[in-house]
């Protein structure tokens, strides 16, 4: 597959470690960073998905995603992400990514704009989630070693299929990330998931214009 991801933010909020291995598959242990655990709030806007090879469609290579997730090692030591949801508002993307990647993904109403700014409501739930940031920093690519690059270089996602762990890749130019400032930075999508960080804002707060994505078909993973 080939993509973009425009428009990013990533708000991050410390969680207890074992809480959130609980949450996980056999074979993923969770990837703390000096002892400690984070749970996320990925949005961007998803721009000209399309397989390899054929054009963008118009409307369906478009959307909108919001994602909570956290961070994990497999049984081999290599390192990913773990999603616990992904809400988007194209339900044809939705039925697709659930069938062939495995992954959580759910149907919700969302907006984009104007400016830097995204809405999400969950279906079936009521309450919405507000997002509105903007760059405080000159964008810059992360140094290996720091908790910037442990929380954002990830090229590698986990997912279950018929029981099964597997593995998916893909690959991007580094993020070239920018502190962020919220006027509006909701926790709502943790509570969809049974998460609760007591009402507190994020620990770290990031943006990032955008990459260009290649997305590789699933593998098994270690498990």
């Amino acid at each position: 597959m080939r993509q973009r991801w425009d428009d990013l933010f990533f708000l991050h909020w410390e969680y207890a470690p074992a809480t959130i291995q609980a949450r996980l598959p056999a074979g993923l242990t969770v990837d703390t960073f000096a002892g400690k655990a984070y749970l996320a709030v990925v949005g961007f806007r998803m721009n000209a998905v399309r397989p390899a090879g054929l054009p963008a469609l118009p409307w369906l290579s478009y959307f909108n995603e919001l994602n909570v997730r956290t961070y994990v090692r497999d049984a081999a030591g290599e390192p990913g992400v773990w999603f616990f949801s992904l809400d988007c508002d194209r339900a044809p993307a939705v039925a697709l990514a659930r069938k062939l990647f495995g992954l959580p993904y759910e149907h919700a109403a969302m907006s984009f704009g104007p400016g830097l700014a995204l809405t999400c409501r969950r279906q079936g739930e009521t309450a919405i989630g507000r997002y509105a940031w903007s760059a405080t920093s000159t964008p810059q690519i992360t140094s290996p070693g720091s908790l910037e690059f442990h929380l954002t270089e990830r090229y590698n996602f986990f997912s279950e299929r018929n029981g099964r762990l597997a593995r998916g890749q893909v690959h991007h130019a580094p993020y070239q990330l920018s502190r962020a400032s919220m006027t509006d930075g909701s926790d709502l999508p943790l509570h969809w998931d049974g998460f609760d960080v007591g009402g507190r804002p994020p620990d770290l707060a990031h943006c990032c214009q955008g990459v260009t994505i290649e997305a590789f078909s699933l593998v098994p993973a270690h498990a």
